[in-house]
């Protein structure tokens, strides 16, 4: 039997020479390491957001030890001209592809805000991402396609976890592709809901760790009808084909907040697995971000 449990929570700040990120609310840190450093993109929203707001600009950022964040100049992806990400841009989730291009993941929301899609921009740098296509759009009858987790599998094959709408909830759908461009072919559920229990309305996607000798594990966000967004595990066999375990309490809670207005929220956003520790980037409240490191125990059971 496994076991995931936090044992140490860190505050993740952004820097900023001219302060300018300072009065903006912070969500979905995807951190990733490269050339001995460590690497950031989040979504930036105006606090309060007004009527003509984008719902999210993306920044991205360097660090030296994954907790305090040089943010660059000018922002990695911004809304429109493509009037699939005019209202928005939310999200990001980073692939290097074949060619070692960044393929960046993420939700663009239409200039009336009524949905979100996922997208992909593409480039050789941060600095000069270009949009290349819509991945996944809703049908009718369903609503947002957001939050991207990819993974491949021991078959070889690629899967797309996203989140998405469907009468008045959030759920966790997969689709399936030969490469990380895809084309993707949605399959069944991955998994569902729990009744009685702190994931029994909504699910969303959050980061996957594929560990030698351990079943690939999905960090995933949960809650109740009242949007009460807590942190949990579920892992997969290797090929994704079906679930193997899944820890019965959330392992990252908000703490009491100090305005009671603020909402009650953690959402997971990407991992990093470094030595015998995985470091869970996550938000709270929808505005600040924070990172827990986590360890695996196993036992015989």
């Amino acid at each position: 039997m496994v076991a995931y449990v936090v044992e140490e929570l860190q505050e993740v700040t952004l820097a900023r020479p001219d302060g300018r990120l300072a009065s903006y609310d912070l969500m979905s840190p995807f951190v990733w390491t490269e050339d001995n450093a460590y690497r950031l993109l989040v979504r930036v929203i105006p606090r309060p957001l007004g009527p003509t707001d984008p719902t999210g600009v993306i920044w991205s950022g360097d660090s030296d030890d994954g907790i305090c964040f040089r943010m660059r100049r000018e922002p990695a992806i911004v809304p429109g001209p493509n009037p699939d990400d005019a209202g928005g841009c939310e999200d990001p989730t980073v692939v290097r592809g074949e060619r070692g291009d960044y393929l960046v993941f993420y939700t663009g929301v239409d200039a009336g805000r009524s949905q979100g899609a996922l997208l992909v921009a593409k480039g050789s740098d941060l600095t000069k991402l270009r949009e290349q296509r819509v991945m996944l759009k809703a049908p009718p009858g369903e609503g947002n396609i957001k939050e991207a987790t990819l993974a491949q599998g021991s078959d070889g094959q690629y899967r797309l976890f996203y989140e998405y709408a469907k009468d008045g909830a959030s759920r966790i759908g997969m689709a399936v592709g030969p490469t990380v461009e895809g084309p993707w072919t949605v399959v069944d559920d991955p998994f569902t809901i729990r009744e009685n229990s702190w994931d029994n309305w909504h699910l969303s996607t959050g980061p996957i760790v594929q560990t030698p000798g351990h079943d690939p594990v999905m960090f995933y966000n949960g809650a109740t009808a009242d949007a009460r967004w807590r942190i949990g595990w579920i892992s997969f066999s290797g090929d994704f084909s079906r679930v193997t375990a899944r820890g019965l309490e959330p392992i990252v809670m908000p703490p009491p907040a100090e305005d009671r207005t603020a909402t009650d929220i953690a959402f997971a956003a990407s991992c990093l697995e470094i030595g015998q520790d995985i470091w869970l980037y996550y938000s709270l409240e929808d505005r600040i971000l924070r990172r827990a490191r986590i360890a695996r125990y196993s036992r015989a059971g």
